[in-house]
């Protein structure tokens, strides 16, 4: 049986950024640029951050320390620091996702790995080099795990592969042993955990469980530097990873070309906040209502295919997906996200506060989310196909894929629009230019420091 656990281990431990393709060095820095904006924003808007604030300290978790959170002032204790960056990188659903593993990778790998170099200043080559570790580790633990197998037993693919990919991130940058990072990854297999139940009632749990996979990864490799003992043969044992969290993982897959073929490559950036799996049929409505000036009162229905997957997320059941009341509702809502696009021609976080609008609703009711085969066996399963009844006649189209995908991943004008839209009301125009620019160069920075 293939040793994904110590082969993993040595890759991460092993990573030089020398030998790191610079295309790949580079998309990495574009991945942690996109993922501050959506931190920055985070912090400072999301419903449940103040209260991840104040439970941190009341508990005893957080205080005055060396890590720093973008967007906030004052220092952290780095297991705090790595908690709060990904809670709140995630919070808005904006950060990017790698399809064929249904997860997303900056904010357990980036947020471990930050507090990481908070805690123990590193060069930013090796900050740069535990981030692509911790990337490796989370996309290819999710391909083999299989996240129709985790979705089908309700496990969040995130919160469940990411602990490894944080605990691979921040075990390089502190500089972990392959031996060390063999029992990082057996104390994170100890905390894998996290529950798709958030979809019932638009829970905060998603955040929270995010947040405490990118801490736990990071405690980890705090523990196993210290002499801490994991358990061996983590991912591929026979109470491991692969065994307990899904039917017919592929131990194979997750180290099928390590160190040439590059998962990293594979990470795509978000358009819009929402589901990943609604990013398709957005944009092909927004260029069918653009071609066809569509109006909101000359729609008579709309019907929009979609894979499986993504009707469970947004699409079921259609009642209540109409009438989302809450952020996290909306942001798994097909429905509503749809009716915004077609009443305005954009999507954007702000358009949350549009939930409950009466002539959305009533634009939901004619919108119907169904199964197509056409989306199916396919290299990734977020495209769609539309079909709008208007009082002129039936518009079609076939969406193959979402935009910023890799293979259309955004140029850095685009990007950094993105990054300044989202970090620019928090930090201010100066702050937000100097943080673009020293991420965009971190891997030659003598100290990686963010803030």
């Amino acid at each position: 049986m293939t040793d994904a656990t110590r082969t993993l281990a040595a890759y991460a431990a092993g990573l030089r950024l020398e030998t790191v393709p610079p295309p790949v060095v580079a998309r990495a820095e574009r991945l942690v640029l996109d993922f501050a904006g959506c931190v920055a924003r985070g912090g400072a808007e999301a419903d449940s951050s103040p209260v991840l604030r104040r439970v941190l300290v009341t508990a005893g978790l957080d205080g005055d320390g060396p890590c720093r959170v973008i967007g906030d002032a004052r220092g952290h204790g780095p297991a705090a620091a790595a908690f709060l960056t990904a809670a709140f990188g995630h919070a808005l659903d904006f950060d990017d996702t790698h399809a064929a593993a249904s997860l997303h990778p900056s904010a357990p790998v980036v947020s471990a790995a930050l507090a990481a170099a908070g805690a123990s200043p590193v060069r930013g080559a090796d900050l740069v080099a535990g981030i692509i570790a911790g990337y490796e580790v989370t996309c290819r633990l999710g391909l083999a795990l299989d996240p129709t197998q985790l979705y089908a037993r309700g496990f969040h693919p995130t919160a469940i592969a990411g602990v490894f990919g944080a605990a691979a991130a921040a075990g390089r940058v502190l500089g972990l042993s392959p031996e060390a990072m063999v029992c990082a990854f057996g104390i994170a297999g100890s905390a894998a955990a996290g529950s798709m139940q958030f979809i019932v009632n638009g829970a905060w749990t998603k955040r929270f469980q995010v947040g405490a996979c990118a801490k736990n990864g990071l405690l980890a490799a705090l523990f196993a530097a210290d002499g801490f003992s994991g358990s061996v043969a983590a991912i591929e044992g026979v109470h491991g990873l692969l065994k307990g969290y899904s039917d017919g993982a592929d131990p194979e897959r997750a180290v099928r070309g390590l160190g040439t073929d590059y998962e990293t490559l594979r990470i795509g950036l978000k358009p819009y906040p929402n589901c990943r799996y609604i990013h398709a049929p957005l944009a092909g409505l927004a260029a069918l209502r653009a071609q066809h000036g569509l109006r909101a009162q000359d729609i008579i229905g709309v019907r929009i295919g979609m894979h499986p997957n993504g009707i469970a997320l947004t699409g079921t059941p259609i009642a209540e997906k109409r009438r989302p009341r809450t952020v996290i509702d909306g942001q798994f809502s097909m429905p509503f996200t749809a009716a915004v696009m077609l009443d305005q021609g954009s999507f954007r976080w702000e358009d949350h506060a549009r939930l409950g609008e009466p002539a959305l609703d009533a634009l939901c009711d004619r919108i119907d989310v169904v199964p197509d085969s056409r989306v199916e066996n396919r290299p990734h399963p977020f495209g769609a196909t539309l079909r709008i009844e208007t009082r002129k006649g039936i518009i079609e189209a076939f969406v193959s894929d979402p935009p910023w995908d890799p293979d259309s991943f955004p140029d850095d004008a685009a990007l950094t629009a993105k990054f300044s839209a989202l970090a620019g009301p928090v930090l201010g125009a100066d702050e937000t230019q100097r943080l673009a620019g020293t991420i965009l160069s971190l891997s030659r920075a003598p100290v990686a420091r963010l803030a």
